[in-house]
């Protein structure tokens, strides 16, 4: 479904991705995990079509995505959680949510699609009418995934989504996300939490300094005494 080669990105003169190649097949949830600064969020962005490509390129089902604007990934059926939720706080949670309804796929389907939305996030449901600025970080990142989840995605990029929450709240997060994936979306995950990540994820690439440093499924990267001694503190 996705397919990176050789990505290069960054911002102005710093080169944070230097060369970035992976794939996610349908139907998977793949981590991309790493320690902070190592270039996981500059891939989803590139990905996203929010930073240009200084090198090689990606593949949406076989579609490169170079030179597209942002809504235009977003009607391929891509859809972008980013980091630190960036919710728009002024405006309702029910108008979040129908600010990911706007591809023409996803406006014909909104009212069915907030349905499954509040299906997944009872909160979200008590909490239409209530300016998003008010929510808790963990509803702010239910929120978050949920207005991602009205375009309608076929693959989702969720980028840190347990960063600053409460052990509880995550758990909720996590399952919810394992839900989604259950349900068909492929997912492809950016987590600091090796651990939590895999979990949750059966493939997953450590990312660092720009690089791909080791891909292995979850029972391999737990094995490998560089994740152990690096990420897991064994």
């Amino acid at each position: 479904m996705l397919a990176l080669d050789s990505v290069a990105a960054g911002y102005g003169d710093v080169l944070a991705v230097r060369s970035i190649s992976l794939e996610v097949a349908p139907g998977e949830c793949v981590a991309l995990i790493g320690a902070n600064g190592a270039g996981k969020t500059t891939t989803l962005r590139a990905i996203a079509g929010l930073l240009p490509l200084r090198g090689g390129r990606i593949l949406f089902e076989g579609r490169p995505l170079a030179g597209l604007a942002p809504r235009e990934i977003v009607a391929l059926g891509l859809a972008h959680v980013p980091e630190g939720r960036q919710v728009f706080a002024s405006l309702t949670v029910l108008e979040n949510l129908e600010m990911g309804a706007r591809t023409p796929v996803a406006r014909a389907a909104r009212r069915e699609t907030l349905d499954e939305v509040f299906a997944l996030f009872p909160r979200l449901k008590e909490r239409a009418p209530q300016a998003a600025g008010t929510l808790s970080g963990g509803e702010q990142q239910m929120l978050a995934i949920g207005r991602a989840l009205m375009a309608r995605p076929r693959l989702l990029l969720l980028d840190e989504p347990s960063l600053g929450l409460a052990p509880i709240a995550v758990r909720s997060i996590m399952e919810i996300v394992a839900t989604v994936n259950r349900r068909g979306t492929t997912i492809l995950l950016v987590e600091q939490n090796v651990r939590r990540a895999l979990a949750l994820c059966g493939r997953g690439y450590v990312v660092e300094n720009g690089v791909v440093a080791l891909v292995g499924s979850r029972e391999e990267l737990l094995r490998s005494d560089h994740v152990r001694q690096a990420y897991l503190g064994m």
